[in-house]
């Protein structure tokens, strides 16, 4: 297989060139990141495909119960 302009061959990484990993990740950032994690999966899994807006939360209306077709009385016509 030979590289293109759109498609570059790339070199295949050996264990020479890999770097080791510690074995209990290290660093100042985790803290936040653990923070941003807890936060995300106090969310349900339908709010982070697909949120909605705070501004239709905020002014979507609040349901009324309503009757059944065709069970609402009608006075009767009167007949002249």
């Amino acid at each position: 297989m030979t590289a293109t302009a759109t498609t570059p061959m790339l070199a295949p990484m050996t264990d020479a060139s890999a770097t080791p990993l510690p074995a209990t990740p290290d660093g100042p950032d985790l803290g936040e990141l653990r923070e941003e994690i807890d936060e995300l999966q106090e969310q349900s899994t339908q709010d982070l495909v697909s949120p909605t807006p705070k501004a239709v939360e905020e002014d979507e209306p609040t349901p009324e119960p309503t009757d059944a077709i065709g069970s609402e009385d009608w006075p009767d016509a009167e007949r002249s």
